[in-house]
């Protein structure tokens, strides 16, 4: 009973520390999930934390960014983070008509309801695929190249993203070769330079005079913040009493259907769903928010879910949150692994019952929201005043690229740095050249590592 009561108290505490750190973070534009949570995640396994734990913070992590990415969003103009991409029109629109106010509120009460029915119905699901779990793991390479192929063209870049995973694939198998004849083997440092790819890029291309020039502002950027209205009574505010019974219900429908699903991205999911849903309903400004408050569910019901799924069901990365910000919950040598040779996995899918999945989940979903979903609700107005004035964005950048050094040295010394730095280059500019995102680039890792010596077996 007292290592049980330890166990809970621990994965609580953490589940705070990720709600309180992300929703700080969440607040800044900008700042990727991939860039952000899984660099963190990963110092949080290779410190030690209980699996518990380690569920916890990403978990709570997630949630609280995507609660408070609706700040800057809503309120700037900008968006949060990659998620937020496809609710910046919406957001746009009510800025436009002089209630941002209202997107916000509306955003930040259809993710609270969102991720609430994400927890059971993703675990669920990911329960009736489990007995397929043990052929999809005797078939995992061929599985990982398909699901490369499959991402890549359901990303942005689409014909020129899976092309891209060639060189890229190529890149990865080439350096693995060269540090291993110095007798250093990576796997943390590929994790870290995909993360940070397009920070890397963007500082590579600071030193460029040629793309420097095309970065020069030569005024400060202006944002108008609306007045800060307060419509209820109390800190924290009832999501069915924000929404409408419709809006209530539409984002119910769209997390429990966006629940079920793990392969294709929260962004896309988000922009279809929203497109259907926005072409059901006739009134302009209730199609906006309608649709602004399902998307910012969707958001966190796909991130939830697409977590949980191939975490739960197989124990492989198989979906493109998993393969992004989740990764270290599947691969963090030398905690845990996926075996290259036999699709064995030793990671949260082994430690973790699914009753443990599930509590330690909701117990870090409601953390979230008690901590994130008051706050944003009650102090946007000035925590966005705050961050535009006050925090500078090359610090934020400056802290990750600082403890994605320390991680590369820990784990390879000089090579590990070198390995960090060639994957960021390529990755970044192939993202910001054909949209080869950061989803098919960790997928492009997997394929590197599982698919390319099971296919070279099969060749010969």
């Amino acid at each position: 009973m007292d290592h049980l009561l330890m166990e809970i108290f621990t994965a609580f505490a953490f589940g705070l520390l990720g709600a309180v750190l992300f929703s700080g973070i969440g607040l800044i534009s900008g700042t990727d999930e991939t860039t952000t949570l899984a660099p963190l995640t990963m110092l949080v396994v290779l410190l030690g934390a209980p699996p518990s734990a380690i569920l916890s913070f990403f978990i709570a992590g997630a949630v609280a960014k995507h609660m408070t990415h609706a700040v800057p969003t809503a309120l700037l103009g900008i968006p949060g983070d990659t998620s937020a991409v496809a609710l910046i029109g919406d957001a746009n629109q009510l800025r436009r008509l002089g209630v941002p106010h209202i997107a916000l509120r509306k955003m930040l009460s259809g993710g609270a309801l969102a991720a609430l029915i994400a927890v059971p119905i993703s675990i669920a699901f990911a329960v009736l695929l489990a007995p397929f779990g043990s052929v999809i793991k005797q078939f995992a390479p061929w599985v990982f190249l398909c699901a490369a192929l499959l991402i890549a063209y359901f990303s942005a870049g689409r014909w020129a993203a899976m092309l891209a995973l060639i060189p890229f694939v190529l890149l990865i198998v080439a350096l693995q070769t060269l540090t291993v004849k110095y007798g250093v083997k990576l796997s943390v440092s590929y994790f870290l330079g995909i993360a940070v790819a397009p920070l890397i890029a963007s500082l590579f291309s600071l030193i460029s005079p040629q793309a420097r020039e095309g970065m020069r502002r030569d005024k400060f950027r202006v944002f108008s913040l609306a007045p800060d209205m307060k419509a209820w009574s109390g800190y924290f505010p009832n999501p069915l009493k924000v929404l409408s019974p419709r809006q209530a219900r539409v984002t119910a429908v769209s997390a429990a259907v966006s629940s079920a699903t793990f392969v294709f991205s929260p962004v896309a999911m988000a922009v279809v769903v929203g497109e259907i849903i926005g072409g059901r309903i006739k009134q302009a400004y209730e199609r906006v928010t309608t649709v602004i408050t399902a998307r910012n569910g969707i958001s966190e019901s796909t991130y939830i879910a697409e977590t949980l799924i191939p975490l739960i069901a197989f124990g492989l990365p198989l979906s493109p949150v998993a393969a992004g910000p989740a990764a270290p919950l599947f691969n963090a040598p030398p905690r845990f692994s996926v075996d290259a040779a036999t699709g064995q996995v030793n990671n949260l899918h082994n430690l973790l019952s699914v009753p443990e999945f599930f509590w330690y989940t909701l117990m870090a979903v409601v953390v979230a929201l008690l901590i994130a979903y008051p706050f944003a609700m009650n102090y946007a107005h000035r925590a966005a005043t705050f961050v535009a004035r006050k925090v500078s964005h090359e610090a934020v950048i400056a802290t990750f690229i600082g403890l994605v050094l320390v991680i590369g040295i820990w784990e390879g010394g000089v090579l590990g740095l070198l390995v960090i730095l060639s994957i960021g280059m390529l990755g970044g500019f192939l993202e910001r050249l054909v949209g080869f995102n950061i989803g098919v680039q960790f997928m492009g890792y997997y394929t590197a590592v599982l698919s390319v010596p099971a296919l070279l077996a099969w060749l010969n």
